[in-house]
């Protein structure tokens, strides 16, 4: 297959990015909605979330074996690691972020706000100082499909931050359906996507960048990035700040000044992406059914 038929390059920055030889991979196919890939480094093991089927796949690295995680797995979307290696997930069906430790038992980081439960906990990041982000929009329990249908207490969707002691606020208030979020490499920005336009053509399908203070005040919220291709979803940095992320034909790639540079396409609607392998410049890919892989001409960030 050509070059073209896995790269568009928009702006020739991206044309240094990755190898035309390098082909994108279809490592396993068989889930309903692929989401939410966390890598594990020590392990060289992979794991995502098919949140309708109520499962967690690993992929391993090494052999390319793929077995079932956890199931039930609480409709598990969002993942990542935390600075101890320990998985932390949102939970559509527990309406919780939750965390495994190291002896495999699960425990609750985060299931209300003042006194009323989540909606359906989305994405996740964890900063440098132990802090934990996420994004809790209503798409778990708007219908049974990859949660549990109900009424939502809040009312509203917002993005909250889990101090290291346990307290949850509300950071941002003014999204109609938060989603993918990640910090810049000096976590002085946070950069969140609105799927809003899921629930009507004149809402929001893009990205915006908040200031983030050192005492984790955010403020600001310009437009970042408005999506060319049906929707963003989660997204990564690499090791230089551009941001790959999710779309409808596969993976954007923006520099950060918010120019879009080129696209790695992939055959199904993208829903997140994270870098792993020993060197970080394996990117792989949730799509709808299936788990992808790239290897690129770059790194991943470190920290995500």
């Amino acid at each position: 297959m050509a070059t073209s038929d896995y790269y568009e390059v928009i702006d020739p920055r991206f044309a240094r990015l990755f190898n035309g030889n390098a082909h994108v991979d279809k490592l396993y196919t068989g889930c309903r909605w692929a989401e939410g890939p966390a890598y594990f480094a020590a392990g060289r093991y992979l794991v995502w979330s098919d949140i309708p089927n109520d499962r967690m796949l690993r992929y391993d690295e090494c052999d390319g074996s793929v077995s079932v995680f956890r199931q039930p797995a609480g409709n598990t979307n969002g993942n990542t690691t935390d600075r101890q290696g320990r998985l932390v997930s949102c939970e559509h069906g527990g309406r919780r972020v939750s965390r495994t430790e190291f002896d495999g038992s699960v425990i609750t980081i985060a299931d209300k706000w003042k006194g009323k439960q989540l909606n359906s906990p989305n994405d996740v990041v964890v900063k440098s100082d132990g802090s934990i982000w996420f994004t809790d929009p209503a798409y778990g329990i708007d219908t049974d499909y990859e949660g549990n249908k109900a009424e939502s207490e809040i009312g509203a969707c917002h993005v909250y931050r889990v101090d290291p002691n346990g307290q949850i606020e509300a950071v941002i208030t003014d999204m109609v359906r938060p989603n993918g979020l990640a910090f810049s490499l000096d976590e002085s920005l946070l950069y969140v996507v609105d799927t809003g336009r899921t629930h009507g053509a004149d809402n929001p399908a893009h990205m915006r960048v908040f200031k983030v203070s050192g005492k984790n005040k955010v403020s600001g919220g310009k437009v970042f990035a408005d999506c060319t291709a049906g929707l963003f979803d989660g997204f990564r940095l690499d090791a230089d700040g551009r941001i790959w992320t999710s779309a409808a034909d596969g993976v954007h790639c923006y520099e950060p000044d918010g120019t879009l540079i080129g696209k790695i396409k992939v055959p199904e609607v993208v829903a997140n992406v994270v870098f792993g392998g020993p060197k970080r410049n394996m990117l792989y890919i949730c799509g709808t059914t299936s788990l992808y892989a790239v290897r690129l001409m770059v790194n991943g960030a470190k920290v995500y």
